[in-house]
């Protein structure tokens, strides 16, 4: 037996206990089968403290110098000066701007809301401060080889948990009305569940009234992919059904602490991308006798269970809460007008938005072709669950970045359907970023660090149609993602040129517009979230790709706006109604 399987036995089913004095302790019964001398299982004892778990599971992790948390210094006004062509300079004289007219028929209403977002393990850093117990992430960052391509970590990334008071500072000095940020599961509750880390939550604490206090709205997204250790080596994390009652737990605690303040709420992000990590790395973590292609959707069946339990939480404690999920994937452009490449599209959509749309929308259960496939090996939903699931999202939350091209495959859709060793199995639907003479990009592409993401604006009008057509969404839809990774700027070295971003300001731009173009012909959009607040750490890429509409330097810590920033506030400047 490896180390890393007695370690993983030693944490098997643990129960915490804490008093508030005391170091974080975790009693773990542990149990391992004796094949030789008859069922029996062994057991024994042990306890795991938090320092335990970064001892044994995780390594030494880096700090910064700055580990208190610290006030805002005054932002200079040198530093709130757009770009040209937002910005018309008195002096030098004879530059030539293109006028742009205002388009009256365009309008954002009044109580739409924009902002930026963060996630904890990308952007707060004091990775085992205050009580703070390993996730998923620090494990995969620190001991899997190559996971993430720059072999850098979450350890410090942007220092937000220190300074978070300059970074709200700064949104409202730009004029962002809202902030969404992720709570750090594992800084609330060490061990996933049990003991409370009353730290961590008067930490949150004042992150929300420093919001308040600067007129930004505060958002907050429970699940952010941070998936506390414990419950991983446990009993497998979102793979099992008990992952259902520690969230539900959880959602309660931190309901119960903000729903008198904050009043934008998002359960889980990005459902489909975190079951994806499914199987994790063998060696690393406790392991599960589900096969590596069901394994995402397991995930997804306990996500949506542990999403609507913890919605209703919250709607119980404040009817007035908006509690939503975030979707993502991307507009489904049908490549050829061949009807193989339309069913393509609609196996796209069900195995893409439609796995956790249509439930939460449309009835309670899977879209057809999902369901066609997961019914193989999944228990249904109970029609208890289905009504337990339906109705549990106040708006259509979208993680909306690009488009793609969908076809099906060379083989077929019927022959790869049958055939789960085909390598597009079970989902049997293709996709590619150029139009059908393989030559022309959907839009201009991304850093090479993203090959998923274009510049796909022209579609966004069409997109906002589906979701709402499709989902009918009474709350409205909003964008609560969206961005894009300017080619190359890890590269560049002086300041002026990795804040000069024209990609990412003309996808804000574009977008944007786009947006206007979609509310004027009907749909209800709501509000945008701009990812990201600033550069940070981007999962498996590390820090090798860049989507923030800030610059942060990571040796020093200081902030500075790019001209992206200014082209996304300036669309609310001309367009808001007022």
């Amino acid at each position: 037996m490896s180390l890393s399987s007695v370690l993983f036995l030693l944490l098997a089913g643990a129960q915490s206990s804490l008093s508030q004095n005391a170091p974080y302790m975790a009693s773990t019964p542990a149990t391992a089968s004796q094949t030789s001398s008859g069922p029996s299982p062994l057991v024994t004892q042990v306890q795991v403290s938090v320092d335990d778990l970064w001892d044994l599971y995780v390594g030494p992790v880096s700090t910064f110098s700055i580990n208190t948390t610290v006030q805002p210094t005054p932002i200079p006004s040198s530093s709130l000066i757009p770009p040209p062509p937002l910005y018309y300079p008195s002096f030098p004289t004879g530059q030539q701007v293109p006028l742009q007219v205002k388009n009256e028929s365009w309008k954002f209403p009044k109580n739409f809301w924009y902002g930026v977002a963060g996630a904890a393990y990308q952007i707060e850093g004091a990775a085992k401060a205050e009580g703070r117990a390993p996730s998923i992430w620090d494990v995969l960052s620190h001991r899997v080889p190559n996971y993430v391509v720059t072999n850098e970590t979450g350890d410090v990334a942007n220092n937000n948990y220190y300074q978070y008071k300059e970074d709200i500072a700064r949104i409202a000095a730009l004029g962002l009305n809202t902030y969404s940020f992720s709570l750090s599961w594992s800084r609330i509750l060490p061990f996933g569940s049990g003991p409370i880390n009353e730290q961590a939550l008067a930490h949150y604490d004042d992150v929300i009234d420093t919001c308040i206090e600067y007129g930004v709205i505060p958002q907050a997204t429970l699940y952010h992919w941070d998936l506390p250790l414990v419950l991983q080596n446990t009993y497998g994390g979102w793979l099992s059904p008990d992952i259902v009652e520690d969230f539900t737990n959880y959602a309660r605690i931190v309901f119960e602490r903000y729903h008198t303040k904050v009043h934008h709420w998002f359960t889980i992000n990005e459902p489909i991308v975190f079951c994806g990590f499914y199987p994790l790395p063998k060696n690393y973590f406790k392991q599960t006798i589900i096969p590596d292609v069901r394994q995402k959707f397991y995930c997804g069946h306990h996500a949506l269970l542990a999403h609507a339990a913890a919605y209703h939480v919250g709607k119980s404690l404040n009817s007035s809460l908006s509690i939503s999920l975030k979707h993502n994937g991307g507009y489904k452009i049908q490549r050829t007008n061949s009807s193989e490449d339309a069913l393509a599209v609609d196996r796209a959509w069900d195995f893409q938005e439609g796995w956790f749309s249509d439930p939460v929308f449309l009835g309670g259960d899977y879209p057809r072709y999902l369901k066609e496939y997961v019914e193989t090996f999944l228990d249904p939903f109970t029609d208890e669950q289905k009504a337990q699931i339906n109705g549990t999202a106040d708006i259509y939350a979208h993680d909306a970045y690009t488009s793609d091209f969908i076809f099906a495959p060379d083989s077929g859709i019927s022959a790869c359907t049958k055939n789960e060793s085909h390598p597009l199995f079970p989902s049997c639907y293709n996709s590619t970023k150029t139009y059908a003479n393989g030559y022309w990009l959907v839009g201009p592409a991304a850093d090479p660090g993203s090959p998923w993401l274009n510049k796909a604006t022209d579609w966004v009008p069409a997109f906002l149609h589906y979701m709402q057509k499709r989902w009918n969404p009474q709350g409205g839809i909003a964008i609560t993602e969206f961005g894009i990774a300017e080619p190359y700027e890890a590269l560049r070295k002086d300041l002026p040129s990795i804040v000069t971003d024209p990609l990412r300001s003309a996808y804000y731009r574009d977008y944007l517009e786009a947006i206007l173009i979609a509310i004027s012909e009907g749909v209800n959009v709501v509000g945008t979230l701009a990812w990201s607040i600033y550069d940070n750490f981007e999962w498996s890429q590390g820090y090798s790709v860049k989507f923030g509409i800030q610059y942060v330097n990571l040796t020093t810590q200081e902030r500075f706006f790019k001209a992206s920033a200014f082209e996304y506030v300036n669309a609310f400047n001309v367009y808001l109604e007022k």
